[in-house]
């Protein structure tokens, strides 16, 4: 008898990764050449854009980065002083992470590019296409932070 084989081809897992780094890759062109940025760079500066202000652990569980890759990003961004940390009053093991009046004007001038790629990307779908992606993924993530609990 023949051992099973899995064609990674269909598996959905698989298709759902390569999809997603496809995206991503095409996406980090844009930031790259913009501003210089890696992909943790990019996800450090758009978590803290849009939440203000955040630690790491959080950076980390928000944008599903490990620490190593936060705090290299964290390090690069405030190096560049668009990030400062800010001490826990109550606990000095802990750092707030914010962006600083340059690292909020580069997230602001990459806002309008992020919204303006997506609407490329889902401009190759027909309108019931994009309703089936967004209710796919939607059911998915459900069903997976359910699966949590």
């Amino acid at each position: 008898m023949e051992p099973e084989i899995l064609e990674l081809e269909s598996f959905l897992p698989y298709r759902l990764y390569r999809l997603a780094d496809s995206i991503s890759r095409e996406f980090s062109k844009i930031y790259k050449d913009r501003h210089g940025l890696t992909r943790p760079e990019w996800r450090t500066l758009s978590g803290l854009g849009q939440r203000g202000s955040m630690t790491a652990t959080e950076l980390g569980e928000q944008s599903a980065m490990h620490k190593t890759k936060v705090s290299r990003a964290v390090a690069e961004l405030e190096r560049r002083r668009w990030l400062i940390r800010t001490p826990d009053e109550n606990d000095r093991r802990v750092e707030h992470l914010a962006l600083t009046k340059a690292g909020l004007a580069a997230y602001r001038e990459m806002v309008p590019l992020a919204k303006a790629f997506e609407t490329e990307l889902l401009e190759r779908l027909s309108a019931e296409e994009r309703a089936a992606v967004a209710k796919g993924v939607a059911a998915l993530e459900t069903s997976l932070v359910s699966d949590r609990k």
